[in-house]
């Protein structure tokens, strides 16, 4: 399991992933990973988490980039101090992969912005990265 965060005009957004080998086969070259992602809201004011934007890098290079309103279906409005957790998963065509991105956040009241989903492994226990 590996583990990140960052902190975005005060949203928190913490990751966690973690290989899912009964979902995987490794022999038709498909690894599948799962992960969790907390957002708490550390600011004063009330946003609202309206789309989202990935990168998915697998170890050869290849990049995918992912866009989309909301997440899990969902487009969450946090106030103060509230959370919202989810969870989802990324199937890879390597071992070893990398996800970072976006969430665009509209708080009420001020500008829009993007908060930082910190950059986070996607690998396979006990291998070397």
């Amino acid at each position: 399991m590996t583990k990140s965060e960052a902190v975005t005009h005060g949203v928190r957004i913490e990751v966690e992933s973690t290989y899912v080998p009964e979902q995987s086969n490794p022999v038709a070259q498909e690894w599948f990973f799962a992960y969790r992602i907390k957002i708490t809201n550390q600011s004063s004011d009330s946003v609202q988490l309206v789309s989202r934007h990935w990168t998915i890098t697998d170890a050869n290079g290849r990049t995918e980039e992912v866009k989309g309103a909301g997440v899990v279906g969902k487009q969450p409005r946090l106030g103060p101090g509230e959370t919202f957790e989810y969870e989802s998963f990324c199937p890879l065509r390597t071992s070893f992969g990398t996800m970072h991105g976006t969430y665009h956040m509209v708080p009420q009241g001020s500008d829009e912005f993007d908060a930082e989903i910190p950059p986070f492994a996607l690998g396979m226990p006990n291998s070397i990265n």
